[in-house]
């Protein structure tokens, strides 16, 4: 007869084996609509930290603390594979739905100032299926919004349209003041008693 200690001994690993697969399942789902993802080094900071830090994100960002174990787990055979070397000391881990990415990285570059946090830096982010190491950050964080690239497209087709449309006005003028020096012309020869030649006359 089994007694109640192995029984419970028997049940706690593969509780804990649940809870493991669960919390790297939720990792997983947050991965499937996430355009990039970054470590973020967070040794020292508190939970009011952490607090500020998630209230200052933008929507379709969000910031989790998870073991570095679990984050490998749910990123092998994954795009974000490659983000597995940053996975060392005390991360948390920035997943950001929105292909805003600078918007993203800004509250958290603001926290680091508020809180004189130049140590806890990043420790890296894949975007795009790349992999972009700390001091790589100043492209992510200076790359055009999703606005200020549809203001540059609709600049680079503006442009031509303009300069087509400057084109036909010209030529629209200089087709009326022919057709103004044709009208006088032909005033002229008829105040002078002169016979229109036909083609002035249609």
């Amino acid at each position: 007869m089994t007694s109640v200690r192995s029984a419970a001994g028997t049940a706690i690993p593969s509780i804990r084996a649940a809870v493991v697969r669960s919390k790297r399942e939720a990792i997983r789902r947050e991965l499937d609509s996430c355009q990039m993802l970054a470590g973020i080094w967070c040794h020292g900071l508190n939970m009011k930290q952490l607090q500020s830090l998630r209230g200052s994100l933008p929507s379709g960002t969000k910031l989790l603390v998870a073991k570095n174990s679990l984050v490998e787990k749910a990123i092998e055979g994954t795009k974000w594979e490659q983000l597995k070397p940053c996975a060392k000391g005390m991360n948390a881990w920035l997943f950001v739905r929105s292909d805003e990415i600078p918007p993203a990285i800004k509250p958290y570059r603001d926290f680091q100032k508020d809180w004189k946090l130049a140590l806890n830096d990043f420790t890296g982010a894949v975007y795009e299926g790349k992999l972009y190491g700390p001091d790589d950050f100043q492209a992510l964080e200076t790359m055009p919004t999703r606005m200020e690239s549809y203001r540059f497209l609709l600049g680079c087709l503006q442009t031509p349209a303009v300069s087509l449309l400057g084109l036909l006005q010209m030529k629209k003028e200089q087709e009326g003041a022919a057709d103004v020096a044709a009208a006088d012309s032909l005033k002229e020869q008829e105040g002078a008693g002169v016979e229109a030649p036909d083609s002035a006359k249609e």
